[in-house]
This record gives structure tokens, sequence and C-alpha cells, in this order.
């Protein structure tokens, strides 16, 4: 093979992203660390897009054979920008900047860890490690393929321990664990833990007299934790309006008598399952609240209604109500209520000269988008409308609020 890994590069195009079906060698780790390697990142870095026939008949012509690495590495680093705003000289594969932690949950999930001793056992290519060496007493990487390996020392410069290992061959004592199975293989999804990589169910009866944090996609299964054994808490965290992860933090690393955990990392708002769940459902106030996907995730929409003084429109339904707006949340002031039908809705927004609509939808089997056609909608006024289900069975109605969007900074 030649040098670089790769005999050729194809790109593919897919909501604006680029995917080398490229492997990275070690011998491509040690020659983009090298001084030639970062005069060429360099140079391909100065290239404006990277997305043209052009742009890599470029790079092909100042680098031959290395061509390849330099383009995918370049194409990576961007990519990047928005998970890891540190890490622009880091090296990664594209897997492993798929399931890299975004820094400010890595961040999250290091303060719980302040302190201690840390294993991470799956470390990739260093996001976690890059979090956990400015909280913990100690840390040690290690993974068990060996190109991460490479790339996670260049990435955190020498300041930690990493080694190979298999994380199911424990290769530390008393530190605490964490781990970050791998739930992609070649581009596919793992969703069932028991086909993670390691299997979340051998990593939990090899781990079982450690502390353990895992990190988990955030629809696992909940029942199908407490069948493989675990007992301890679940935290669902969300990061610029989009829900990060899921953690296991094992007993030792949870908080007592909580088993659910929501973390809102845009307010600093956490809220368990150990906290008063107690809320009324009644009909619509004031305002329309649409809870962050951790609390819908983590089923703590009572205890988050119960905490802000919000109703439950419907008691299988997440919308909340009320007649203010918790602190930092987007509201959606009522403005309408009528039942729902196409017909009706297109002549309410019609008399409220509705030209541009945000569609929420819970409980109701309505395709936003497709909706949104069919009303057509000519007017000058933006607006929202929540549609949803209220009761259940015969007695179930659909309902149409439509409302006044109120951007955060202006919630009453």
């Amino acid at each position: 093979m030649a040098p670089g890994g790769a005999q050729g590069l194809v790109l593919q195009r897919d909501d604006h992203r680029s995917e080398a079906l490229l492997k990275f060698t070690l011998d491509d780790v040690a020659y983009l660390t090298s001084d030639e390697g970062v005069a060429a990142l360099a140079d391909v870095a100065a290239l404006p897009s990277l997305d043209g026939v052009r742009d890599v008949a470029v790079v092909r012509e100042r680098h031959a054979a290395r061509a390849p690495v330099l383009i995918e590495t370049t194409l990576l680093r961007r990519r990047a920008v928005a998970k890891l705003p540190d890490a622009g000289q880091w090296l990664f594969t594209d897997e492993a900047l798929q399931q890299a932690t975004a820094e400010p949950v890595a961040a999250h999930r290091a303060l719980r860890l302040a302190g201690r001793v840390v294993h991470d056992v799956t470390c990739s290519v260093g996001a976690d490690l890059a979090a956990l060496r400015r909280t913990a007493a100690e840390v040690v990487g290690s993974d068990l393929d060996p190109v991460r390996v490479a790339m996670a020392r260049h990435n955190l410069g020498g300041e930690v321990l990493i080694c190979r290992a298999d994380a199911l061959h424990p290769v530390t004592r008393d530190a605490a664990v964490v781990a970050d199975p791998a739930r992609r293989s070649e581009g596919r999804r793992r969703f069932d833990p028991r086909e993670y990589m390691p299997a979340l169910d051998d990593l939990l009866e090899v781990c079982s007299d450690r502390d353990l944090a895992v990190k988990c996609a955030p629809g696992i299964d909940f029942d199908a934790l407490g069948d493989m054994g675990f007992r301890g808490e679940v935290e669902i965290t969300s990061w610029a309006g989009s829900v990060r992860e899921a953690c296991l933090w094992s007993p030792g690393l949870g908080e007592s008598g909580v088993t659910r955990r929501a973390t809102v990392l845009d307010t600093g708002e956490q809220l368990t399952d150990a906290e008063d769940s107690d809320c009324e459902v009644g009909p619509v106030g004031r305002w329309i609240v649409d809870p962050d996907g951790a609390v819908v995730r983590a089923g703590l929409v009572r205890h988050y209604a119960a905490r802000h003084g919000l109703w439950q429109l419907d008691p299988e339904i997440a919308y909340l109500s009320g007649d203010t707006v918790p602190p930092g949340v987007r509201g959606f002031e009522v403005i309408e209520e009528l039942a729902f039908t196409e017909k009706a809705l297109r002549q309410a927004l019609s008399v409220h000269d509705c030209g541009v609509l945000e569609i929420l939808v819970r409980g109701v089997n309505v395709n936003p988008d497709e909706l949104r056609r069919r009303l057509r909608l000519r007017g000058t006024v933006s607006l929202s409308v929540v549609i949803t289900r209220i009761g259940a069975g015969a007695n179930a109605r659909r309902r149409a609020f439509i409302c006044r969007s109120v951007p955060v900074a202006a919630s009453i």
C-alpha cells in the first residue's frame, strides 16, 4: 500500500458533510505528527473549501499519496469545531469524531468526578480525557485501537498516561472507571446496548465492584438496564437545545435516592426523580411550555411542572401550561385555541395574517413540514401552533393552540 494508508479518496456529499472512505494507519499518524506532516496540513488547511474537484486535485499534485489523509484530517478538524472548539490541531477518525463528547458535556461529567482517580477505558482520541485532566486527581486512558491510542497521545500532548488495553480486562485497580462504548461500526448505528463495543452487559459485569460511569445513547431502554442488573442513576444531558447522552452512574458515583436525573446545560438546571412530582392537569393557561428534551427523556415532566408551578394539559403528554414561564425558557403565549382540523387551522391562521408558521406536535400523527405546505400561508406575521391530543380513547380530542412565540430573553 502507498504511504498514507490508502490508494485513493472517495468523497460523499450528505447534508453538507464530507466523509472519506479511509482507514487511518499508525504510519499516517506518524506522518501527520511529523514536521513534514504538520507543514502539509497547514498547506491544505489554507484551501478554502476542499469540496470541489479543483481543490482535491491541488492537494494530490502537491502531496501525492499523502493527499487522502491530509484532506480527511482537515475536513474532520473543520467539523470538530462545533464539538471541540479547542481541538484545532487534533487528529481524528470519522467514527471517533462522531462519537466524541461535546466539550461542555464532557466538562459537566468531569465535574462529577472531581478529585477522583479516573481510568477512561475507551478513551478513543481523548475528548473525555481532555476534560477529566482538569478535574480529576489523576487520569489514565486506554483503548483497544492502536491508531486511536496514538492519536490520543498526540491530542493530549503527553499530559496523560495512555496505553493500549481491552476495557473488559482492567489494567488499573481502585480507580473510578469511565467508558464510552462504541455505538457505530462502519457507519451503522448499534441500538441494542448488548451490541455496543464493548457490550454494555459485559462492561457492567466486569466493573461490578468498581465505581463506574458509562456514556450511552440517549434513547437507551431504561427497562433493559434493569434487566442487565444496573441499579444506579441514569442522567440525561442536553446542550444547545439537543439531548446529547445518557450517562449511567453506579451507586458509588450517583446521588442516594436518585435513579433518574435531567441536566440542561443551556440553563444550568438539574432535576431528579427524588423531587416532588405533584402537579395538576387542567385547561390551557396564558403560556404553553415545551420542556427541554432531557426532562422529557428522563421522564421528569411532572417533577419539572411541580418545581415551576405549571400544570399538564394531559397526563400522558409532555406539554405544560402556566401563567408564567420558567427562567431561561422559551414560552408560547396562547392567542387562540381550536379543535384541530386543517381547514379550521387554515382559516384561523388567515385571520391572524400568518405567513410563517412553526409547528409543534405531540400525541397526534401530523407531519409538520407536510402540514405547513398544505396550509398555503400568505400572511405577514410569524406565529407558532401547538397541536396535541387531550384525553384518551373515546374522549380523545385533537386541539390546536395558536401562539406567539416569545424568545428566552423576553419570557415573562
